[in-house]
């Protein structure tokens, strides 16, 4: 996952952002909290007004959420040929196969086959939805370099980008699986002693007879 960051952070942010993620859901899963302090300041944030009414730039905050790479809608569409590069924070969920689909996108640039012609502007991938998009293939091996030392090809960074996109997509998974499996453990339990307690409560109850006498 921390490749996974990395790869989106000299790679994708330049066209695409993240919206719902915020720079302390890193913590703990990519980077220290010290590690995230120190990316979040790296950004100029936008806030205000202050006591004039103005507004003014100030480093980034843990509780900011990661920039936007364009100001608003029409300003990427325009920097991108009229296309609008997605956000990515719930890309994994919206698109079915996930982390595969991601995957597959991003390696799966290929020459179109024998009478399939792409209009300019365009390049063939088969498994995006038309087989043509408008996004020029964005990884190649040796395009950055990890800090753990792990070859960068562009299957590798394809891999980790995805994966890191699984995590932004449901940052609280595995908090959640945690706590079901605590619940059920405890509501295991639960069911053990009630079921206990109703034997040996009804153990009496169960063992009598009773009979009716005529008048």
């Amino acid at each position: 996952m921390r490749r996974g960051f990395q790869v989106y952070k000299e790679v994708c942010s330049a066209c695409h952002s993240l919206n719902f993620i915020a720079f302390r859901n890193l913590i703990g899963n990519t980077h220290t909290e010290e590690e995230s302090k120190a990316l979040a300041e790296d950004v100029q944030v936008k806030d205000g007004p202050d006591d004039k009414g103005e507004y003014f730039m100030r480093p980034g905050k843990l509780a900011d959420y990661m920039p936007r790479p364009y100001p608003n809608e029409e300003a990427a569409r325009a920097a991108n040929a009229g296309a609008l590069p997605p956000d990515l924070s719930l890309m994994v969920k919206a698109r079915h196969g996930g982390a595969d689909y991601i995957f597959s996108l991003l390696t799966g640039y290929c020459d179109p086959p024998g009478g399939i012609e792409v209009r300019e502007g365009l390049h063939y991938n088969p498994y995006f939805a038309g087989q043509a998009i408008g996004m020029q293939p964005p990884l190649y091996d040796g395009q950055i370099e990890f800090a753990d030392g792990t070859p960068a090809t562009a299957s590798q960074m394809a891999k980790d980008v995805a994966t890191f996109l699984s995590w932004c997509a449901e940052p609280e998974h595995d908090d959640r699986k945690r706590m079901g499996f605590k619940a059920i453990v405890f509501m295991s339990l639960g069911t053990a002693a009630l079921y206990y307690m109703k034997r040996f409560r009804f153990s009496v109850l169960k063992s009598r007879q009773i009979k009716f006498h005529p008048q």
